[in-house]
């Protein structure tokens, strides 16, 4: 089979295969509550804090696709550290959610969202460390690295790699896209305020939306910091289920495009244009 081919069928198996690769234990256990108690914290702006967060994922990832296999190894070494970090850093959400605290960062709004800036510091961040968990995550890490090397150069790997980890944020998007025009955080329950807390002469009221999110990054922080502290959270050297799952999943795409001229190139158009709208979408709206 021609390098080219492969790359031809690896660039749609890949998005295919990190679809799969989300919903390994170790990486929907902490990337898809992270990304919950976004959508409930930011409210107005789901779009463009999916979109933050995603890059947040897709800057920790990327560079592993490019063989900074020394950076795998780094995050692999520190699993247990990592998921540590990033339990603690939901519980400091958890606390900012509560009381609708942003914190200090260039301020984007779109007109949709009513001028309301959106926490694009500490949402990137919690990309950047759900991106991190992931690559501990020796299904995702052995998927990507795995489906990258059947590319001949490094632009082709760094295509396969993107295509893996869009495959990974896809159901994001869609699940931001259907909040969104459902409008579902708009209902009156979200926005019932609960209390007012009152810190240092200053008023914070508390709303369903804020409780819920906070309600979720403190669930998720303290599971991961007791799971990881018992070793639970620890992954298998070796080849598992959803290791298997990935790469069966990348050979059985492969084996139903392989006779498909041209099937790469339609795909990389499709997805190009997709996320153009995605983006067009979060800064224009009514257009």
């Amino acid at each position: 089979m021609a390098p080219d081919t492969l790359y031809n069928i690896s660039l749609i198996a890949a998005f295919i295969a990190g679809m799969v690769a989300l919903f390994a234990p170790c990486c929907i256990s902490y990337l898809l509550p992270a990304y919950f108690g976004s959508v409930f914290k930011e409210k107005k702006k789901v779009l463009f804090m999916t979109l933050v967060y995603s890059l947040g994922i897709f800057v920790v990832m990327l560079p592993v696709v490019l063989g900074a296999r020394m950076l795998a190894q780094v995050f692999y070494s520190l699993h247990d550290q990592t998921y540590l970090v990033g339990g603690i850093f939901m519980l400091l959400l958890s606390i900012t959610a509560l009381f609708g605290v942003k914190l200090p960062m260039p301020k984007f709004a779109s007109r949709k969202s009513g001028g309301q800036s959106t926490d694009v510091f500490s949402i990137f961040t919690l990309g950047i460390i759900s991106g991190i968990t992931s690559s501990c995550c020796a299904p995702v890490l052995i998927g990507v690295i795995t489906l990258s090397s059947l590319s001949p150069t490094t632009l082709q790997s760094l295509g396969v790699g993107f295509a893996y980890v869009l495959g990974m944020v896809a159901p994001l998007y869609l699940a931001s896209l259907f909040i969104d025009q459902k409008n579902l955080l708009e209902k009156p329950i979200f926005k019932k305020q609960l209390s007012v807390i009152n810190f240092r002469n200053k008023q914070y009221p508390i709303f369903v939306s804020n409780l819920i999110a906070a309600v979720i990054f403190a669930i998720t922080g303290v599971l991961t910091i007791i799971l990881s502290s018992a070793g639970m959270l620890a992954m298998p050297t070796g080849e598992s289920g959803i290791t298997k799952m990935i790469s069966q999943t990348a050979l059985n795409i492969t084996q139903l495009t392989d006779k498909i001229p041209g099937l790469n190139f339609i795909f990389a158009i499709l997805i190009t244009y997709l996320l153009y709208l995605f983006i067009k979408k979060i800064f224009n709206p009514k257009s």
